[in-house]
């Protein structure tokens, strides 16, 4: 919510100051964040007021603030501007003429229209109007004005962040708008998180799913959960690695394009994937990304690799940044900025991820690794924050504006992913790259928010690969 610039201190006027026919006013521009706080601290969700979509198909064409958002205004005017502090609100009586919607300008004009002695209350008349001059609130209120005169600092608010997962992940579906259903292998969708979110991509146009595993098994999960799969193909097979195997089997023979991981462990799938007999290899060492939004961080991240290379060679460091980077490409970076962690931002030859960091920079020089700028070592903080790099003087065009960020190992990847799922609120998508098509791979305790958004990426992927073919091993 943008406001007007504010005095230091709050002062009131007594009784007996104010005169019939002052007035105050407060402009306020009404943000969409400042809806959702106002329902958050309400419990307002009518979703005429918050659901965008259902808003839209209302009388009025779009999203608006709760009523209530313009008359708290009256009351935040008269208790921190006219009389001021102390201010007891005893009545008032609204009429609401104009709804208030996001980017309105709103003025709030409150003017004494009558004293009442034995009591010491006042009645105001109040007009609230926005950038057009238009009245959106009338009314009057009463007040018991301060017996004493009082000035005080005004108070510093804390900040509030709002973490919305679920616009995010809205957001995140959209950019797949128009783009036709893909066919998804879902292998062994034996439990609920699983099955629900090959569902909820399936129901957001995203997927076709071809559900794999033991059918009773499928439909007893469906059953419980009260899930309707009947529109949806099963194919039976009797067990986890024989639905890995089946997975790998529809995608060679061209009757899927990309395959999500259900409940059973990661391992079980990816040897039927990495299988040179039979498997999805191309020339690309296989490599697995997190592409995060983290509401603290003002662009998308992508982690890497942080679940397949448990300790990745120099060459294999190189193929698992030039899947990140193509698949940044897809997504709409054109040059994303690489940063290869360490523990320190120096060169220091007892780490030896500091000695592949500098080695990786100089085969980006030298085009080994294309279409991305990278720099490393960095340390995380330098990586993310450009006031930690400008502290440590660090002349990057990567430090502090990171898009990827390539671990040393696998541990240190995974605990940083999980730490800023569950810590940082983060919305996660898991995606494994390098194969013949994307596979969704989510940690069996991932919800199915996440393996819908994995499933946006895939379907980018999917369709990308449609013109531009991975090349074979």
């Amino acid at each position: 919510m943008r406001t007007e610039s504010q005095p230091a201190f709050l002062e009131s006027r007594t009784f007996d100051e104010i005169n019939i026919g002052e007035s105050a006013t407060l402009t306020r521009t009404l943000g969409a964040e400042d809806i959702q706080l106002f329902a958050i601290m309400s419990g307002d969700i009518n979703p005429a007021i918050v659901d965008h979509e259902y808003a839209t198909s209302g009388m009025f064409k779009e999203v608006v603030a709760h009523g209530m958002w313009s008359a708290s205004l009256i009351s935040t005017t008269l208790g921190t501007q006219y009389p001021g502090p102390g201010t007891i609100l005893v009545s008032q009586s609204l009429r609401f003429v104009k709804p208030v919607t996001v980017g309105d300008t709103i003025t709030i004009r409150v003017t004494a229209k009558e004293k009442i002695p034995h009591n010491r209350h006042i009645v105001f008349d109040c007009a609230c109007t926005n950038q057009a001059g238009q009245d959106v609130v009338l009314g009057t209120v009463e007040v018991l004005a301060p017996n004493e005169k009082s000035r005080t600092r005004r108070m510093q608010l804390p900040n509030v962040t709002i973490s919305d997962k679920y616009g995010r992940l809205q957001a995140l579906v959209a950019r797949a708008k128009g783009l036709a259903a893909i066919d998804m292998a879902v292998v062994h969708p034996c439990d609920k998180e699983s099955l629900r979110g090959a569902l909820m991509a399936a129901e957001s146009k995203l997927i076709d799913p071809i559900l794999i595993g033991p059918e009773v098994k499928i439909r007893s999960v469906a059953e419980e959960n009260n899930f309707d799969i009947s529109k949806y193909r099963i194919v039976n097979v009797k067990h986890s690695h024989e639905s890995a195997a089946m997975a790998v089997t529809l995608i060679r023979n061209g009757d899927a394009e990309a395959i999500m991981k259900g409940s059973l462990h990661t391992d079980e799938l990816m040897a039927e994937v990495v299988s040179r007999a039979a498997g999805l290899r191309t020339s690309r060492r296989i490599s697995h990304v997190f592409l995060m939004d983290v509401p603290t961080y003002p662009r998308p991240i992508m982690i890497t690799d942080a679940a397949i290379n448990i300790a990745p060679t120099l060459e294999e460091k190189a193929d698992i940044i030039q899947n990140a980077i193509d698949l940044a490409h897809i997504i709409g970076i054109p040059q994303p900025k690489v940063a290869i962690l360490s523990a320190v931002e120096t060169i220091n030859p007892k780490i030896q991820s500091t000695l592949d960091a500098a080695a990786l920079c100089k085969m980006a020089d030298r085009r080994q690794i294309k279409g991305g700028v990278l720099d490393g070592p960095l340390a995380f903080d330098n990586a993310v924050s450009m006031v930690a790099a400008t502290t440590k003087g660090i002349d990057s065009p990567v430090a502090g504006r990171a898009e990827i960020l390539v671990v040393p190992d696998l541990e240190s990847g995974n605990m940083l992913a999980k730490q800023l799922e569950y810590l940082a609120n983060a919305l996660t998508a898991g995606i494994v790259l390098g194969a013949k098509v994307p596979i969704v791979l989510t940690s069996r305790a991932d919800t199915a928010e996440t393996r819908l958004a994995s499933c946006v990426i895939a379907t980018l992927i999917a369709h990308y690969n449609r013109t531009h073919a991975p090349d074979s091993e």
